[in-house]
């Protein structure tokens, strides 16, 4: 459905909070909009899940952080419902339960633009839309495996992360000129130049003449984050940790009671993440391609511990092939990486070059201008800080 032409050009963006990736990447790219075109345009967020679906699938962002947990099942599910022709089937036979609430999710937000950044707003919403829609856009937050249902025929624009993610869409039956690779949208923070590490790190009140490892579990402290810590302060190196738990406060207060042999600092749930990474020298941290992009933006190498089966196999060979981080999913793995790499400067310093030679620090801004081109908008200005985020 398109609005009146007398308003000003409005972008719908359907996302979900089934992993914190979608809503992220969502404002990220709203985040960018407004620096390139603030006041000329409106926006609206909707959670297909809680917002539209009906039961039992509107419960699904309160059962993906259980789901997750289960990652034999969830390898099983993916890879089951992998394929051309499996998704087409899946979409086809869910249709009659699912169709009224995807129309009234059309019916009621009128817009000039589709933009879904979760894959499974694409098929039902194109549908429901039918042949007189707006210009529709899918993109893509996962790296390089990303499930089928990301990509359908009839969406306008398909905008990955990577060649290897823009193959797979080929594969899946888009054309090429459906497809462009600009980048992961991470938000305006992470793609700043780099501050000296020295400065960063003194007013982080860290120590400023040894290697600094950081050490994140994700959101909620998951994976095997205080053996990992652990099994790091214990090498026997000079070093520095910075553990990041998350919100499982537990976990913090854990860390924290600790003896810790080496300078070690813990925090809970954080929103400095860009200088934190800025300030340190290697990431250890779970698969997620949130924050593996952050980190290329950061030219700061990764060991990858942790991985969701299925969209995130594709996140660690693209890593490891590129020559950016390795794989270790074991704390003793941890430990040889760590070892290898503080011994061997020239190979740290290969890895940090390979950072910056694949990181898309400005693919945020390049899907702005993307968007504002769809719906006419005046060449972008872009300015020196992020406008404030307000949803109209």
């Amino acid at each position: 459905m398109s609005k009146h032409h007398s308003d000003p050009p409005k972008i719908l963006f359907l996302f979900s909070d089934t992993g914190g990736g979608h809503r992220s990447a969502t404002e990220a790219i709203i985040e960018a909009l407004n620096i390139c075109y603030h006041g000329q345009f409106e926006y609206e967020m909707i959670d297909i899940f809680k917002e539209y679906a009906p039961i039992p699938l509107n419960f699904m962002p309160d059962l993906y952080p259980k789901m997750v947990k289960i990652p034999q099942a969830w390898k099983m599910g993916y890879y089951l419902s992998d394929g051309k022709r499996r998704t087409q089937l899946i979409t086809a036979s869910s249709w009659p339960y699912i169709r009224n609430a995807i129309r009234a999710m059309v019916r009621h937000h009128p817009c000039d633009v589709i933009v879904s950044l979760h894959p499974l707003g694409v098929a039902p919403t194109l549908r429901a839309l039918g042949h007189n829609r707006p210009p529709f856009v899918t993109i893509v937050t996962d790296l390089v495996t990303a499930h089928s249902f990301w990509y359908h025929p009839n969406t306008d624009l398909c905008i990955v992360p990577t060649e290897a993610a823009s193959q797979r869409a080929q594969k899946a039956g888009l054309k090429p000129e459906q497809i462009q690779v600009v980048g992961l949208p991470v938000a305006y923070r992470f793609c700043q130049p780099k501050e000296e590490k020295s400065i960063l790190r003194q007013q982080l009140g860290w120590p400023v003449d040894l290697p600094l490892i950081l050490l994140v579990g994700g959101g909620e402290g998951m994976g095997p984050l205080e053996r990992t810590a652990q099994t790091i302060a214990g090498l026997g190196v000079p070093l520095s940790l910075v553990v990041i738990a998350g919100r499982n406060e537990k976990l913090r207060k854990k860390l924290e009671a600790y003896s810790w042999p080496v300078k070690t600092v813990i925090y809970g749930f954080v929103q400095q993440m860009p200088e934190f990474m800025q300030a340190a020298d290697i990431l250890v941290t779970k698969a997620g391609p949130g924050t593996i992009s952050e980190a290329l933006n950061a030219g700061l190498p990764m060991i990858l511990y942790s991985r969701l089966p299925g969209q995130e196999d594709g996140n660690v060979s693209y890593v490891v092939t590129e020559g950016a981080g390795v794989w270790a999913p074991h704390p003793d793995q941890i430990a040889q990486a760590l070892k290898l790499w503080l011994s061997n400067p020239k190979k740290l310093e290969a890895a940090i070059k390979a950072c910056k030679t694949i990181a898309r620090p400005d693919a945020s801004i390049k899907i702005a201008q993307i968007l504002g081109n769809m719906v006419g908008l005046d060449s972008p200005g872009i300015m020196d800080q992020p406008s404030n985020i307000n949803n109209k």
